[in-house]
């Protein structure tokens, strides 16, 4: 049978998931709200 609090105890996370996270956190992502905002406010100058 499986010990989960010792597999619990002995879980490392990955050094990929870290980096992943680390560029996620970082990098400004443009989203489809933005993208929106961008085109409303261009429409409203005019």
């Amino acid at each position: 049978m499986i010990d989960f609090e010792a597999e619990i105890n002995d879980y490392r996370p990955s050094l990929e998931v870290d980096a992943i996270e680390d560029a996620i956190v970082r990098s400004d992502l443009t989203d489809m709200n933005d993208l929106m905002m961008d085109l409303i406010k261009e429409v409203s100058k005019e």
